[in-house]
């Protein structure tokens, strides 16, 4: 057993080494054909989160009173960017190989490609969303300090789990065609039970504790702690984070890859 799994290891790597530049295309692709024929092009990029961050504050800041320690739109606009880094490649994800189904039956390349590319996708609305988040920090006068040099250890981290997942969703909405209409509902409900709007700490008693196991929360509250706080992450919850996602991606890419040959019966 262990055998054949280094061996799938191994295959899986020599693939992708020959392929990264396929994987470049597919990404490029997918990047183009995501805003072709848009008025606002990359704008849809930062759209949703404004219009979220706008709606949230009048809610929590006017109604609720949330204190969250910064001004809230900047709060509300860094959970629902990094959020949504996850949310939408895993949305594109879900339906990347039967979005593709000429490819997949007819073509032989690793097909793990096609969810890796709907989130190096999402890194690049990442990206333009952030340009936003820079003016609303300029606004309100938020400090930036050194450990905003953490960031891209998150976000490579962020990386990790959501590949892991989006390797999941695509398969199994190719074996199983209403995984993308569950996935619509559980991917709501995820956004509530995650600390994109609100700190789970001010939830307390038993649904505090069941929300703080959320795997996606922590790499949140470290973009804030990064970000507006000016502070490192907790160090043993992002090292215990970075280990479940590297075993996350190892299991679901190996997972992936042995069920490669039965795509096409399932076209």
């Amino acid at each position: 057993m262990l055998r054949r799994l280094m061996a799938d290891i191994r295959e899986m790597v020599r693939e992708q080494s020959e392929y990264w530049e396929l994987l470049y295309v597919m990404s490029r692709r997918d990047l183009m054909l995501r805003y072709k024929q848009t008025i606002m092009g990359f704008g849809w990029a930062f759209f949703m989160p404004v219009l979220n961050t706008i709606l949230f504050s009048v809610i929590f800041v006017r109604v609720a009173k949330l204190d969250v320690g910064v001004p809230y739109p900047v709060f509300a606009y860094c959970g629902l960017l990094a959020w949504n880094l996850t949310a939408s490649a895993l949305r594109f994800s879900v339906n990347s190989l039967t979005a593709n189904i000429n490819l997949v039956a007819k073509v032989y390349f690793p097909r793990e490609i096609f969810p890796f590319s709907a989130v190096f996708v999402s890194v690049v609305d990442f990206a333009v969303g952030g340009l936003v988040l820079i003016a609303l920090l300029i606004y309100y006068k938020v400090a930036v300090t050194p450990a905003i040099l953490f960031l891209p250890v998150i976000l490579v981290i962020q990386m990790l789990f959501t590949a892991a997942v989006a390797l999941l969703l695509a398969m199994g909405n190719l074996f199983y065609r209403d995984v993308k209409y569950l996935f619509e509902v559980v991917v709501t409900l995820w956004m509530f039970g995650s600390s994109v709007l609100y700190p789970l700490d001010s939830i307390t008693g038993l649904p505090g504790l069941v929300l703080s196991l959320n795997p996606i929360t922590p790499i949140l509250d470290a973009y804030r702690d990064v970000i507006l706080f000016g502070r490192l992450p907790p160090m043993p919850e992002m090292a215990a984070v970075f280990g479940a996602s590297v075993i996350m991606l190892g299991v679901s890419w190996v997972m992936f890859h042995r069920a490669e040959h039965q795509f096409a019966e399932y076209i």
